[in-house]
């Protein structure tokens, strides 16, 4: 169930609970006002940050009803009967939440709230790597992981498909010099989950890291000799069909690869299911008959 569809719910049942006559009629308005509403609101993972415009609706209540609050840098908005009141770091749901539990702490009876973002404060993110115009990212409200790299340039051809996403433990004002990341908790994605990628709601200060793809080398007897991006999981016979498949005369059997082990190149045979690793050189042989 939609997060619109529990906040009908609970409305509705308020307003019948207190067994007012207009209380289906008002339901019916609230609902009509919430779906127009639907698509401008941000993802549930959206927090709240310092310059938000915040609109902050108290159902049944017109005098707390209708205004717009924007949240000062210290993180806190000024609401009437409850003061100073932190917003920052929390989303619109946790927000709301929280000014119904104050206001039912002695002021309301059952209050119901709802809490819209009404103008978002200058945001910026930051995609390094392997795209074609590296830097700052600046947004307006919400974007996605795809919608960044897609304003980045997008990846070059030597990118990996696993993205790097590093969330600053501070919000960051400024790009990080010389490119260094700050500490924090990372996020790895794989563009190759096309859905993930697309639902991915970066956040302010975020660096997106696109790094170059892992390669390897495969020769001899394959349609097309070269270097090729590796991806994790990688057979040698998935290797060889991206080389094109093998020629008329090459065989899997005597298959090899010159892999560094504990510094010092190795060959290790290979068959036709094992798995080939970044910097591989694997050789393909010619049957005899």
């Amino acid at each position: 169930m939609s997060l619109i569809a529990v906040v009908l719910l609970m409305l509705s049942a308020q307003l019948l609970d207190r067994d007012e006559p207009a209380a289906e009629h008002r339901v019916a308005a609230a609902s009509a006002s919430l779906d127009d509403q639907a698509g401008a609101q941000p993802p549930a993972t959206y927090l709240i940050g310092p310059q938000d415009m915040l609109k902050i609706t108290v159902f049944d209540e017109p005098e707390l009803s209708g205004q717009s609050y924007r949240v000062d840098s210290d993180g806190l908005i000024t609401f009437w009967l409850l003061g100073r009141v932190k917003a920052a770091g929390l989303t619109p749901r946790q927000f709301q939440d929280k000014l119904r539990d104050q206001l039912a702490n002695g002021y309301l009876k059952k209050p119901q709230v709802r809490v819209d973002i009404e103008q978002y404060k200058s945001q910026n993110v930051y995609v390094f790597g392997e795209v074609r115009q590296p830097g700052r990212v600046s947004m307006t409200g919400t974007k996605t992981l795809l919608e960044a790299l897609a304003e980045a340039g997008s990846p070059t051809n030597q990118a990996s498909t696993e993205v790097t996403i590093v969330h600053p433990r501070r919000p960051t004002t400024a790009p990080p010099a010389g490119g260094a990341v700050p500490e924090g908790d990372r996020t790895v994605i794989d563009l190759k989950d096309l859905q993930t990628a697309q639902l991915y709601v970066l956040h302010d200060g975020d660096i997106v890291t696109v790094p170059r793809a892992q390669t390897f080398f495969i020769g001899g007897e394959v349609r097309n000799n070269g270097s090729f991006v590796w991806q994790r999981g990688m057979t040698l016979a998935q290797a060889v069909t991206l080389a094109g498949g093998l020629t008329e005369r090459g065989t899997y059997r005597g298959a090899a690869t010159t892999r560094l082990v504990n510094g010092k190149p190795t060959e290790i045979k290979l068959e036709e299911l094992d798995t080939i690793l970044p910097d591989d050189t694997v050789k393909i042989k010619r049957r005899l008959f």
